[in-house]
């Protein structure tokens, strides 16, 4: 610990801030569709995998870095869209429990998919000779692409944040997060929010995997470590708290990173002592209500 200068610890930090905004795609991911669906997605790791896979793919493909990175939200959140359409929706007349043992089971189906179609091994993806380099932040050099992946994240959820409270079909999916009741009342389709939201959800969570796997490579178990860290983020920073889950995202990104420099063993078991924390503080979460 007395090696470690002021230098080491702020650039952790701004590791730590990578992967705390790849953590905020994700539980906003979740959020969305918790709240309008009230089903808790057990997938959504899964397909934060799938993303990247399906970065991989396109990138072999189509041989443009940019042109994958815009396809890859679109061809996930196709795949959330199939999902909701054709697996949950015949599941929301049966109990509770029902969707989310789907999704569950979706989990290892989607993992046994790749392994069968790409392999068990764990695959690269480079960056783009653009964003190969590092960029000096004064007091020590940062990878160009860790900052394009913060910044990506930032559009993105700076987008999210539009839609919701500029447009109209936003609108009605904060409507129908908080009273889905009152929605149907309206004469809304509320199958059409529920389908829209699920959509979303996943295409966040397949942009997160995207970003995320020129940083982590790409394994078919890359979604398990990370799902419990969104589901952490979801309740520190409060059900329902837009603003509460990127705050919550950054700090929980932030505290995994600088607790490895100190005590490595702790990084991934520290985020639930940080929960527990919370909840014995504030059982609403940071920024939720009662």
């Amino acid at each position: 610990m007395e090696h470690l200068d002021a230098t080491t610890v702020i650039s952790q930090i701004f590791t730590g801030t990578v992967s705390g905004m790849m953590l905020v795609l994700m539980a906003l991911g979740l959020t969305l569709i918790f709240g309008v669906m009230n089903v808790v997605n057990f997938a959504h790791g899964a397909l934060y995998m799938v993303g990247a896979y399906f970065f991989f793919f396109t990138l072999q493909k189509v041989g443009n870095f940019w042109v994958a990175l815009i396809l890859v939200p679109v061809l996930v959140g196709s795949v959330g869209l199939l999902i909701e359409r054709i697996l949950m929706r015949p599941l929301y007349v049966r109990p509770e429990e029902d969707p989310i043992l789907m999704t569950f089971g979706l989990t290892y189906i989607f993992m046994e998919a790749m392994r069968m179609y790409f392999g068990k091994i764990g695959l690269a993806v480079d960056t783009p000779a653009s964003l190969s380099s590092a960029v000096n932040l004064g007091l020590f050099y940062f990878p160009s692409y860790m900052i394009f992946a913060v910044v990506c994240a930032m559009l993105a959820i700076f987008g999210l944040w539009m839609f919701q409270e500029k447009t109209d079909v936003g609108l009605i999916v904060r409507a129908g997060s908080r009273d889905s009741v009152m929605v149907r009342v309206l004469g809304l389709d509320f199958n059409r929010v529920r389908l829209l939201s699920f959509s979303i959800g996943t295409a966040l969570a397949g942009l997160a995997g995207a970003l995320s796997a020129p940083i982590r490579g790409v394994i078919p178990e890359m979604g398990a470590p990370v799902l419990p860290q969104a589901f952490v983020v979801v309740v520190v920073g409060g059900k329902g708290s837009f603003w509460g889950t990127v705050a919550s995202g950054l700090l929980v990104g932030i505290v995994t990173a600088v607790t490895s420099l100190w005590y490595p063993s702790w990084a991934e078991v520290v985020v639930y002592f940080l929960m527990a924390v919370v909840l014995l503080v504030r059982p609403m979460g940071l920024f939720g209500r009662e």
